[in-house]
Formats: structure tokens, sequence, C-alpha cells
């Protein structure tokens, strides 16, 4: 049996999940779980993940697709179908921290995260033998003083065709939006803070001359302005009087490595639906 995953975003009205439930029936197709959440009466918005089996492959799906379409469209909505039995590809970029890149590749070995890991690439070359220990290919693209361009152009020729999507584990440079047009797909970032506070550089410094009895690390998509695209997953531990600067470090790299394998595993498995500035992410 296949797996695929619809999702499904329209006006609120009566009836939707018995209808999609419906036609998914009459097409083969049997419901192993769905959630739903609807907004305020104000908004009016319905988002619904269903995850289904049926006996057809790509054929079916496709078959599925077609016609779901006139309902869809007689509710004013858009529907996705995500097929499961093919592991997405998961591009990884690092500096020089390697905390939240080694608890990554660790899980994928385990398979806790079902994605294929077709490279890893840095901006230094400090990480060359972890990766390359683990029989993963490590690219080195440095960023020479006004080569910038040149450099983001040589990373989406990179990942372009081998990656379904990209994640930043503590990359620490600013992509531009020129470089997000470019590569045209999802790129998650990990946020050494609990944003939308101290965004930018040296956020557990910040935190600690503020006197914050919490942190936390966001795991957001990445957007053309910093540090400000829709949150996936956030991490947070209370904060004694007795922490200093290091030691908010020290925890802040286990909330890092938390947030953002749980918000790759959300993404994989296709319980994120992408709003403006914000997420909904089912359970």
């Amino acid at each position: 049996m296949y797996r695929t995953i619809l999702l499904i975003r329209c006006p609120d009205q009566p009836g939707i999940i018995a209808r999609y439930a419906t036609l998914l029936y009459e097409l083969g197709g049997n419901i192993l779980g769905a959630d739903q959440y609807t907004t305020d009466a104000k908004n009016g918005r319905f988002y619904m993940r269903i995850e289904f089996s049926h006996a057809g492959g790509a054929e079916q799906r496709a078959a599925i697709a077609e016609a779901l379409g006139p309902l869809t469209e007689s509710l004013g909505g858009i529907t996705q179908l995500h097929g499961m039995e093919t592991p997405m590809r998961m591009g990884i970029a690092v500096s020089k921290y390697d905390h939240c890149l080694l608890d990554l590749l660790y899980r994928v070995k385990k398979r806790e995260l079902a994605v294929d890991v077709p490279f890893v690439v840095s901006n230094h070359g400090d990480l060359r033998d972890a990766v390359e220990g683990q029989g993963i290919p490590f690219h080195y693209l440095p960023v020479e003083a006004g080569r910038k361009q040149e450099q983001e152009a040589q990373l989406v020729a990179l990942i372009s065709g081998s990656t379904d999507f990209l994640v930043l584990a503590r990359y620490m440079q600013v992509l531009s939006e020129d470089f997000l047009r470019a590569y045209g797909r999802d790129v998650i970032n990990i946020h050494h803070s609990f944003l939308p506070s101290f965004q930018g550089a040296n956020p557990y410094r910040q935190a600690y001359e503020r006197g914050v009895k919490i942190i936390g690390a966001t795991a957001h998509y990445a957007t053309g302005e910093l540090d400000e695209g829709p949150i996936i997953e956030q991490s947070v531990e209370r904060v004694s009087i007795r922490d200093d600067v290091a030691s908010l470090q020290s925890k802040g790299r286990h909330l890092e490595q938390m947030a953002l394998a749980r918000a790759v595993a959300a993404h994989i498995e296709h319980r994120v639906i992408r709003l403006e500035r914000r997420t909904i992410v089912f359970e």
C-alpha cells in the first residue's frame, strides 16, 4: 500500500470533511489519520491534513489529484498531494558549529528523519572529516570579501537539481533575496534565540544582559527579511540566576538541536501549511 498526504485550505463552510472523506473512499483511499483547524469567525479559513493509503502508486495518485480538482474548485480552495514512498532530499549548509549538523546526521542514520542527504556544504572546511566520515559528500564554498554574490551563485548551482529543501544548520551567512528566489524551494533556518526577541548576532549575550528568565531557539523558514520568516518550531528552557553567557550557550545548543529536528520532521511529514508570516503545524 502507498501512503499519501492531502493538504487542504479553503474558506470555512459546512460539509468539507464529509465531502473529501467520501470522495477519497470512492477513489479507493483508506484514511489513516486526519487533523483540521478552523480560524476564527472573522477570517473563516479551514485547514486540514489527511493521511491515506491506496493500492496504486503514482498513477492512482494522479487520478486522485484529478478527481479532487472539481471539489476543491467548488469550495474555493487549494489542495496539495504528497506521496510518501520517496524520501525528500535534504541539503545541509553549515559553518563551524557542528552540534545541529551532527544531530541531524545521527537522526538520519537512525531513520528518525526519513530523508536523503546528498551533501553538506560549508563556507569553512573545518567539518569536512566529520561529514565525509559518514559517507556524505562535503562541498567547501568559501565566502571571500566582495564575492558573496559569486558564492551564492555557486551554491544555487550545487543545490538546485539535487535537493527538495535546504537546512541551515548554523550556517552563519545571510542568504540574499536573489538566492532565495533563484533556489525557489523551502529553506529552514535555526536561530539561537526565541524569536522575535534578540534577532541578529550574539542573542545569548543579549538575553543575558536583558536578564531573561527563559531562553529559546527558533526554527523558521528563511525569507528575504533576516530572522522574520514563518516560525515552525520553538524550544525553551528556564534560566538560573547562576547562568552566564557561556552556560546559556551550552543550554542553547540542545534547544537548537531539538527545535531544528522537530521542524525538519514536521516539514518532511507535510504537517506544515505555510501562510504569509506564520505557519499552521499539525501534530
